[in-house]
């Protein structure tokens, strides 16, 4: 790799959007061969830097150049036929279409007579996944595929486009360990082969792994640049906030002396295809207290969470769950918030929010029918309960009217943990509270869930990410299989043990 030459060049980019400038005067380098971490809070400029990059939008100052040849895109093709591609996390595959089909789509070939060309379609397919050293097979429908599988289609689809310069917006954000190992393999592949690309991030552990330099965005500017693999997540935090961070979990609870809110005995649920249901799960929730769950990709964490609320498609075959001391066999969602038991799902995007709503009507949405007075329900005090959440909880808006969907996913997670806060819960069940959110929001989201325990709340918190449950936890349960097979207490044990722990070592 040439060190004095870039691939890729952005300087001096600004953009501004409303009035508000997104992005002031960046400058920002890939050189071939290279992997370079884009790092920032949410809002801080990262998204839109690289939609100018990828023709998305225009900025309004600043010059691109590939190759040492200045560029200007109007639109997203103009940056394909230039060499960029983009993958957003959020994977944009027909999932009745094969692989190949998706590969092309949008670009089928055709044989001499006008006819299109399947098999050629699957031979080039099939080449462009060798080139990445995957082993797929490219008739098989992508619905049909593990979602690791899917995220190597799109790089397959982004090769087709003879991309040089490949832009990876959380790329892992929904994959197993094993299948991000999977996705750091093809990235080497990649590197190796002379792609620049340019990798974002929430996940410290992964920039250490894959990039060679990371730069920090914070209110749109550049305010660090560090070589990767020498790089801290203290480093990186306090580049994001511009503060110095004491401690990434702040979350400070005392466990209750008082009776378990919940109490979960050897649960079983009948099995459904495609899920891991509990099958022998045993915890225990105090007052005041949080307690983890931890477990690798199919331990049934999702599924044990979904069976406390209500919203399993399967049925309670045997043991017991006792919340408050009394028999708890939730109905429905509906049926375990009657019963002081509020859920904040996984996919805040698509099972916690409506995001062409507003904020408002967000946040207030679980306790809507107390508020109405005769069938109506008073605007004002809608607003008023609104503000006031989005204060107590460090909700970042302009106008609690604003579409909850131009938050950025910090400021959407408080509008869910709002909502669910709402109703007054006894016990508070979360599915990955801080996926998808930068370092700074996840620090507010650990002080919001500390001052929520210490009101003597019961929380159960599942998390894939074991530094969160350590730091944050007073005790993690380890599921595997369905079962509960573990227990530690946060106060004696760290991530290494519960790693261990999570893969079948339980010394």
């Amino acid at each position: 790799m040439d060190d004095d030459v870039a691939l890729v060049e952005l300087a001096g980019v600004s953009k501004t959007y409303g009035g508000v400038r997104a992005v002031r005067s960046v400058d920002f380098t890939v050189r071939a061969g290279e992997v370079h971490a884009l790092l920032g809070e949410n809002g801080a400029g990262k998204s839109t830097l690289m939609k100018v990059l990828s023709g998305e939008v225009t900025a309004e100052e600043g010059a691109i150049r590939i190759g040492g040849v200045p560029v200007r895109f109007a639109r997203p093709a103009d940056a394909q036929r230039a060499g960029v591609a983009m993958i957003h996390q959020e994977l944009d595959l027909v999932p009745a279409l094969s692989v190949a089909e998706n590969v092309f789509l949008g670009r089928e070939p055709h044989t001499r007579y006008g006819v299109l060309d399947r098999k050629r379609m699957v031979r080039d397919t099939a080449a462009l996944l060798a080139r990445s050293g995957v082993d797929l097979d490219a008739t098989v429908a992508v619905e049909r595929l593990r979602t690791g599988e899917q995220q190597l289609v799109t790089i397959a689809k982004a090769l087709s486009l003879n991309a040089q310069i490949l832009i990876m917006d959380e790329p892992t954000s929904a994959l197993s360990p094993r299948e991000v190992e999977q996705l750091f393999t093809v990235i080497d592949q990649l590197r190796t082969s002379g792609v620049a690309l340019v990798y974002i991030s929430h996940r410290m552990e992964e920039i250490g792994r894959v990039a060679d330099r990371a730069t920090v965005l914070r209110n749109g500017e550049v305010v660090a640049e560090f070589a990767a693999r020498e790089l801290t997540a203290t480093q990186v935090a306090e580049a994001m906030v511009g503060r110095p961070v004491v401690q990434m979990f702040t979350a400070e609870t005392k466990p209750s002396e008082s009776d378990h809110v919940l109490v979960v005995d050897e649960l079983v649920v009948t099995p459904r295809a495609g899920r891991r249901e509990p099958a022998g799960v045993s915890l225990k929730v105090g007052a005041g207290e949080i307690v983890g769950v931890a477990g690798l990709l199919g331990s049934g964490r999702t599924e044990l969470l979904e069976t406390l609320y209500g919203a399993s498609p399967g049925t309670i075959t045997g043991g017991e769950i006792r919340l408050g001391g009394r028999p708890y066999r939730p109905r429905s969602p509906r049926d375990a918030l009657r019963h002081g038991v509020a859920f904040v799902p996984e996919d805040r995007r698509v099972s916690g929010l409506a995001l062409d709503h507003s904020v408002l009507a967000n946040t207030v949405l679980s306790i809507v029918g107390t508020l109405a007075r005769f069938g109506v329900v008073a605007a004002g005090r809608e607003r008023e309960i609104a503000r006031a959440e989005a204060g107590r909880l460090g909700v970042k808006l302009r106008t609690p009217a604003d579409p909850v969907g131009t938050l950025s996913g910090g400021n959407q997670q408080k509008v869910v943990i709002a909502r669910a806060l709402l109703t007054e819960p006894q016990l508070l069940v979360l599915d990955e509270p801080t996926r998808g959110v930068d370092v700074g929001a996840k620090a507010e989201i650990y002080r919001i869930l500390g001052e929520v325990a210490q009101t003597g709340v019961g929380i159960l918190l599942a998390s894939s990410e074991p530094a969160e449950l350590v730091g944050v936890c007073d005790r993690v349960v380890v599921l595997r299989g369905g079962k509960s097979v573990h227990e530690l207490d946060t106060a004696l044990a760290g991530e290494g043990e519960l790693l261990a722990a999570s893969m079948g070592d339980v010394r």
